[in-house]
């Protein structure tokens, strides 16, 4: 392999060496596409022709995407200027980001998790504090806490963690909430809050309800439970000044139209949507079960996709589920996250998963009790 070529410019040596975002390959025909957390249903009805009628693709678009802002606003029971659309969940997170924290400044988050976290903070010029997770997998929130100083100056929590699995409970983020200092920022990312079936898991909304702590903000999207990956769309709901904050750093009219039109419509079908979740979770459970019962040592998983602790041997194993046509996402040193997919998928996602547990070492983490 050669060398790359040097730049021609003048670049930060951080951003360099920053790796680009790779997104995981497309399946064959006749295989499955398990690696980006993508919904395996087509749109929710009416999407497609709210969608098609959205044809003046000579004009900009609302660049504060209002009608979408005030029906979520509606929704949540908040004031419009107290919510935030965005293209996806992750331009606010990086709008947030680049709003509070500079050089010499710190962004705290577990890890692993969301694999975007770390460059978010090496562009704002920020240091990255990567806190370790537990054993289980989980969100180590006293260690969280104890990480911050006087240079933090945001505080990522994930829940469901991706790619791991577990939630963060309610008591234990209310307890995190009132350690953290209130002119840090917490913004609580929960991309996977629908697949949610645990009756204990924090409920941002139910967090800002309370009006305890206006420095939280919630994250949510329209890429997972409502389908919307390929247009998207993403919203914050939190303190106006501090989504204003937010709105400065981002890139104007970067909501189109037709991801507009489509989670307006999305959100007309909310007894079809709930139906769905309701079966990818079960989906879901039924995998966990079972790749636990093959001898897997499965974490909580409550959002649309299971994690196979594999450790070293992640690169290799991954490499089996994609000999056999399933496209799924590896973690290098940590572990492969699964999607859960069509109901086609489940059984060879199992049949490899069987296969391979029976090549790891003795006493390896990722193993069970089977």
């Amino acid at each position: 392999m050669t060398d790359a070529p040097e730049i021609p410019v003048r670049v930060r040596p951080e951003i360099a060496a920053l790796p680009a975002y790779q997104q995981g390959k497309q399946a064959e025909a006749d295989g499955f596409k398990l690696s980006s957390n993508e919904n395996p249903f087509d749109p929710l009805p009416g999407v497609l022709d709210a969608v098609h009628a959205a044809s003046a693709l000579n004009r900009y678009p609302d660049a504060t995407a209002g009608r979408l802002r005030h029906r979520l606003a509606e929704r949540f029971g908040v004031d419009d200027d107290a919510v935030h659309v965005a293209a996806g969940s992750v331009s606010i997170l990086t709008q947030l980001v680049l709003a509070t924290s500079g050089p010499g400044d710190e962004v705290v988050f577990a890890w692993r998790s969301f694999e975007a976290y770390p460059g978010l903070a090496v562009v704002a010029g920020a240091t990255s504090v990567q806190v370790p997770l537990t054993e289980d997998a989980r969100h180590d929130l006293p260690a969280m806490a104890a990480a911050i100083t006087d240079r933090t100056r945001a505080v990522i929590v994930c829940s469901p963690n991706n790619p791991t699995g577990p939630i963060v409970t309610q008591a234990d983020f209310d307890a995190f909430a009132a350690v953290v200092p209130s002119d840090v920022l917490i913004i609580l990312d929960e991309a996977y809050a629908e697949f949610v079936t645990d009756p204990d898991a924090v409920d941002g909304l139910r967090v800002l309800s309370a009006r305890q702590h206006p420095n939280v903000v919630v994250l949510r999207t329209f890429s997972k439970a409502y389908g919307l990956a390929g247009l998207r769309i993403g919203y914050a709901i939190g303190h106006p000044r501090i989504l204003d904050a937010a709105r400065s750093t981002s890139i104007p009219l970067s909501v189109t139209a037709h991801a507009e039109e489509a989670a307006l419509a999305s959100l007309d079908q909310e007894e079809e949507l709930l139906r769905r979740v309701r079966i990818i979770a079960e989906r879901r459970d039924r995998l966990a079960v079972a790749l636990r019962a093959a001898g897997w040592r499965i974490p909580e998983a409550q959002g649309n996709f299971v994690w196979l602790p594999a450790g070293r041997e992640t690169l290799d194993l991954a490499g089996a589920f994609d000999a056999a046509g399933l496209i799924v996402r590896p973690f290098a040193g940590d572990g492969i996250r699964i999607s859960v997919g069509e109901e086609d998928s489940v059984e060879k996602v199992l049949w490899i998963a069987a296969s391979v547990v029976r090549d790891l070492p003795e006493g390896h983490s990722g193993r069970g009790l089977a």
